[in-house]
């Protein structure tokens, strides 16, 4: 079967979507005819009357869900983004025109930059996406962040090919078709009542038959989508952006998860406009390799059987087999370039999408918001251990204040840590019942953890260890060069099972001399 074919069955498909609901109420307008006209008799009456009054109830539900069909498609308000308009952003406006004109579709009504690493059109169509309406592009800052301006103009040719693409038109009804279908099935599924979702599952039914007819047609409406960016932007760049995409959500995942979030424990943020803005200096403190690292140790997400996108791979070796463009390169400036006062946009994101509860927490510099951050972390690594030397010594201070560093290593060489101190320590119900040599490997490393913590608040408190933002590793403290070296070879002393504090002792001491 050809793809027009294809296309066409996909095409009447989804009007047969709008005309069940419709067929459905006429038959059970010609079954209540017959049995008011024809079949009602007083022996039955009662019996029919409940036959009418069910049906009266599953045409309510049916006719929501020809009302949920008729409203699928419709763009709701953009949440959490900022709308940029041609005079403010004209850069970026001309690339997405251009993007538009070669693949003989009109430009959006409306451009969202939001927080995401993201890009797609959006189209408030109408009759499940038999007509088309009022479009939407989104972009995402980060995405735009790690682009460069070739790889960006591929992205774009190749959300607008969705919609077009010269002789697949019925491809772009059908794209516009699934994302409606999908979304009437949604609404079935917030129904409150019985009657509302088994009437549902006559339509999801026949939603999962229109989404397996379709799919050959989106997919091969991908490809089509695939070419059409290549002959915009370039072979290369097209390929380009395809690799860059995962690498780069997975990057900001882990931008998100070790920097944005840095302040969490201790209610803080970062600077205004660097919890999305941030990112960027992290992608520019790393080389593609590490970057790559990133996404190599994610598992990648199960693919929705109606995916319409094939394999990244697969993309990717068709659009290397193509005939390279007059201008194929994938390298050039950066996507932000295109964008005036960035970093204004950034705090506008910033302000749009965070809660207001986070909106409401401080303000702190990255160093600052680290060096608060590996306080906290000490405090919480070390106060277990305080609290059990201090419970074994029965010598908490009257105001609460809990043992530190100097009065552990006393205890330690009194020979308080095994058992007194270690049995005190928090310990899973299944590991209580250990003892001797294998409930001290137990609790041993988090003695050891404990310890440290306690050193870095020492080295904190006497300015030795300073904030490390390291947007090419792990935020964190930098530590002197001596306690770097020999630091994990002292703590291990001193958590053995007979403890040694001299070698902390002795970096301690040494840490003190002019």
């Amino acid at each position: 079967m050809t793809f027009r074919l294809r296309a066409l069955r996909a095409l009447v498909l989804l009007a047969g979507f709008h005309l069940m609901g419709a067929g459905l109420l006429a038959a059970m307008g010609v079954l209540d005819w017959l049995l008011v006209t024809r079949w009602l008799t007083e022996r039955a009456a009662w019996s029919e009357g409940c036959v009418l009054t069910l049906t009266v109830f599953v045409a309510v539900a049916i006719a929501r869900g020809m009302l949920a069909s008729l409203r699928a498609g419709r763009l709701g308000p953009a949440r959490h983004a900022v709308a940029v308009a041609p005079e403010d952003q004209p850069e970026l406006w001309a690339e997405v025109r251009a993007a538009a004109r070669a693949t003989g579709e009109r430009p959006p009504d409306e451009l969202h930059l939001v927080g995401e690493v993201n890009a797609g059109v959006a189209e408030q169509s109408r009759l499940l996406g038999l007509l088309p309406g009022r479009r939407r592009l989104t972009l995402g800052l980060p995405l735009l962040a790690g682009l460069t301006v070739p790889q960006l103009r591929a992205v774009l040719a190749h959300e607008f090919g969705h919609f077009g693409n010269g002789d697949t038109r019925l491809g772009g009804v059908t794209m516009r078709g699934r994302e409606a279908v999908l979304q009437t099935v949604r609404a079935f599924d917030g129904g409150g009542t019985w009657m509302h979702h088994s009437v549902g599952r006559l339509y999801v039914a026949y939603a999962r038959m229109f989404l397996r007819a379709s799919q050959s047609v989106a997919r091969q409406q991908e490809v089509a989508a695939d070419q059409v960016a290549a002959r915009h932007a370039g072979r290369e760049a097209t390929a380009a952006a395809l690799r860059a995409t995962p690498v780069l959500a997975a990057a900001h995942s882990h931008y998100l998860a070790t920097y944005a979030a840095l302040g969490e424990p201790v209610a803080a943020l970062p600077p205004v406009g660097e919890v999305s803005g941030g990112f960027r200096r992290m992608l520019a403190a790393r080389t593609a390799e590490q970057l790559a690292g990133l996404a190599a140790g994610r598992r990648p997400p199960r693919p929705h059987p109606y995916d319409s996108h094939p394999p990244t791979a697969e993309r990717i070796a068709l659009i290397e087999q193509l005939p390279p463009g007059g201008d194929d390169r994938s390298a050039g400036p950066g996507a932000l370039t295109l964008l005036r006062g960035a970093d204004q946009l950034f705090a506008e994101l910033e302000a749009c999408a965070l809660p207001p509860e986070a909106a409401a927490m401080r303000r702190m510099e990255w160093d600052e918001l680290v060096l608060a951050r590996a306080v906290a972390d000490a405090e919480g690594w070390s106060r277990p251990l305080r609290l059990a030397v201090a419970r074994a010594l029965r010598s908490q201070a009257p105001d609460g204040e809990l043992p530190g560093l100097a009065e552990i290593l006393d205890a330690f060489d009194r020979g308080v840590l095994w058992p007194e101190a270690a049995d005190r320590m928090p310990k899973p119900p299944q590991a209580a019942r250990l003892t001797g040599v294998a409930a001290r490997n137990f609790v041993r490393p988090r003695v050891f953890d404990a310890l440290a913590g306690l050193v870095h608040l020492h080295l904190v408190a006497s300015g030795r260890a300073t904030a490390d933002i390291a947007w090419s590793g792990q935020p964190g403290l930098a530590l002197p060069e001596v306690w770097e070296e020999g630091m994990d070879e002292a703590l291990d002393a001193a958590t053995a099972d007979t403890p040694d504090t001299a070698p902390l002792r002795t970096l301690l001491a040494a840490g003190r001399r002019p």
